[in-house]
């Protein structure tokens, strides 16, 4: 299964429900170039996720850090943590990506010992899984299980997969991770959230400097800095691009025109998202909305 459009709610967390009919865990194979956006859009989710590459390499972004992540390779995305991610080179780059409740990876009894303070340490945002050591295999190897699984459901496959998953985590956790919690760090992403919230809710209205500020309790200067550290870009760029985001599933409504759906998601000129559009997504409004009609595709380009 394939999610190729993300639901993402007022604060920027992803509102899909991570799990099969009887348990909090879900595992997709995901195309990047397939989303309706042309990569995977800026979110987060209170699951665990463990990425395997299957094919071609990925630029993810998890909080502030960048990697790339190639064929091979696995990535483990922390809860809570902001995170996107977009193809590299062309390479048609596909992953599976397991997403699992932290309450679920453990028994309730040892959850206090052994998860809570990997999901609560500011300095593990991520951890690269290398498929060359034992305990990334071993990682890897469980998440590919847990995928086929899921798919063919076989006798006693939810059985398989909590044993898988218990199998996971131990492997993290004896990777020997040294953890960290810094009150400070925490606020900061306490804080990007709550101006990401913010612009969330009020996107298609007036936006300004002071009051994207004024949401995270920061100065202006110091918004700039959160955005620019965190996002590489202005706050009020940011609020461009995520009005055009918007605009991506209103063109392909087969009764909207490009005026409406320009002011619908905040703009106050047509001309204007007309020339944003076609920088961001290096085709017209108009040229995106027949393309998708006809059932094409356009570059997957953000910026």
């Amino acid at each position: 299964m394939q999610i190729k459009n993300f639901k993402i709610g007022q604060n920027l967390k992803e509102l899909t429900d991570h799990r099969t009919v009887v348990l909090p865990v879900a595992c997709y194979e995901t195309t990047i170039h397939q989303n309706i956006h042309g990569y995977i859009p800026l979110h987060w989710h209170d699951e665990l996720q463990f990425v395997r590459m299957v094919q071609g390499e990925a630029s993810f972004q998890i909080n502030e850090e960048k990697l790339i992540v190639r064929q091979g390779d696995g990535l483990f995305i922390n809860s809570g943590c902001l995170h996107m991610a977009e193809e590299l080179n062309e390479s048609g780059c596909v992953y599976i990506c397991l997403n699992v409740s932290p309450d679920f990876v453990v028994s309730p009894e040892l959850y206090a010992t052994y998860v809570a303070p990997y999901i609560q340490a500011t300095n593990l945002p991520y951890l690269y899984i290398d498929p060359n050591t034992s305990w990334g295999k071993n990682i890897l190897d469980a998440v590919w299980n847990i995928h086929q699984w899921l798919q063919q459901k076989p006798p006693y496959f939810e059985i398989d997969m909590t044993l898988n998953l218990a199998l996971i985590w131990k492997n993290l956790v004896m990777n020997g991770f040294q953890l960290e919690h810094d009150p400070m760090e925490a606020a900061k992403n306490r804080r990007m959230k709550e101006m990401l919230s913010w612009i969330d809710t009020h996107y298609a209205e007036k936006v300004t400097l002071d009051e994207i500020a004024r949401a995270g309790r920061l100065s202006r200067s110091e918004c700039c800095r959160y955005f620019k550290r965190m996002l590489n870009t202005t706050p009020l760029n940011y609020v461009i691009d995520y009005r055009i985001q918007k605009s991506l599933v209103l063109l392909q409504q087969t009764d909207s025109n490009v005026t409406e759906v320009a002011y619908k998601v905040g703009f106050n000129s047509t001309s204007y998202f007309i020339e944003r559009f076609r920088k961001l997504k290096k085709v017209t409004p108009l040229a995106y909305k027949k393309l998708k009609m006809d059932g094409g595709s356009i570059p997957a380009n953000k910026g």
